[in-house]
């Protein structure tokens, strides 16, 4: 008898102690976002220095710092199409001191990657769209064509020959020339480097003939007459480079690619927290020094709400499903 009196004691304090661990995890999420961020917080970048990332999240980056009153600190993870720093953020802490910029290759990568290690909507917090980036396509000085129809003219007399480079597989670049192949009826060959910074040093190299690849890495070269450019992949002319005709323009109708980057944090931050720094980031996105250095360097700034971005992602995830699945693009 004593026994079994005994067993419901013993699971009333069982249960007594899983409700108070319970309740103090759950009064701790408060206090966390109350005194975040007490330390410098992470920023993955997931192409090397001197790219359109890069150039985007400096300036940004130094007025949120301000503003947040911690350093934030640019933490530089390229590789495989952006999704090495990717998973790197989905295994971090969830406390608001790890963070990463994307850009559309991480909406591609769900459809590109057959087994990607981590879930491209579940494993992360969406915080805001930071910014959308037209981009432009480029020729090398030893590429004949000088405009798009004289370069569909040249891909057709010589399949395969032409080469296009971009700052990696799955990236907006690569699937641009992709989708440029399928509309166009051409076939040029991709080559793919870790970077934009190391697409343009090989284009002025001479390793390849062509690229998609942001405006804001690519225009400098071509106003110094090294490059130059024959169209911009967007809807609609770019406002850096209003002389640049669109794609579409061009004799390749229905294409509008633009490039887009955002802020994430590994799924289970505190709301509190992930709320905070999309206001905090659409504040330092509404100062006019900063939207007119963004601009500058062909971005057009937006700032969202998290839901935004969440509702943006999921929008592109299946928008770039298609153009895989229509253009047939694979990983080399």
């Amino acid at each position: 008898m004593e026994a079994s009196r005994a067993f419901p004691r013993r699971t009333w304090l069982t249960a007594a102690a899983a409700a108070l661990a319970a309740g103090l995890l759950c009064a701790g999420v408060p206090a966390l976002a109350d005194t975040w961020p007490a330390r410098p917080i992470q920023l993955l970048i997931p192409y090397p220095p001197g790219g359109s990332a890069d150039l985007l999240a400096r300036p940004v980056a130094a007025k949120l710092q301000e503003r947040l009153g911690q350093p934030v600190v640019l933490d530089y993870r390229p590789g495989a199409g952006g999704t090495i720093a990717s998973q790197q953020l989905a295994r971090a802490k969830p406390d608001g001191y790890t963070l990463i910029v994307v850009l559309a290759a991480h909406a591609i990568n769900a459809s590109l990657y057959p087994r990607l290690p981590y879930d491209t909507r579940k494993d992360f917090a969406p915080v805001s769209l930071v910014a959308n980036l037209p981009l432009i396509l480029a020729g090398s000085s030893s590429l004949k064509a000088r405009t798009v129809p004289e370069l569909i003219a040249q891909a057709k007399a010589e399949p395969g020959k032409l080469t296009f480079g971009s700052a990696g597989n799955g990236n907006t670049g690569h699937l641009s020339g992709e989708l440029f192949d399928s509309l166009a009826g051409v076939k040029m060959t991709h080559v793919p480097y870790k970077g934009s910074s190391q697409v343009v040093n090989a284009m002025l190299a001479g390793e390849v003939q062509l690229t998609f690849d942001s405006i804001s890495t690519t225009m400098p070269h071509v106003r110094s007459g090294r490059l130059h450019a024959l169209a911009v992949t967007s809807g609609k002319r770019a406002t850096l480079a209003p002389e640049v005709p669109t794609l579409a323009e061009s004799g390749v109708p229905g294409f509008d690619i633009n490039g887009w980057y955002a802020v994430l944090a590994p799924a289970g931050t505190p709301p509190a927290i992930v709320d905070r720094l999309s206001k905090e980031i659409a504040a330092v996105l509404a100062q006019p020094e900063l939207r007119a250095n963004l601009a500058a360097n062909g971005y057009e700034p937006v700032g969202s709400t998290p839901a935004a971005l969440g509702a943006h992602i999921d929008a592109e995830i299946a928008r770039w499903g298609k153009v895989v699945k229509d253009s047939g693009a694979r990983l080399e």
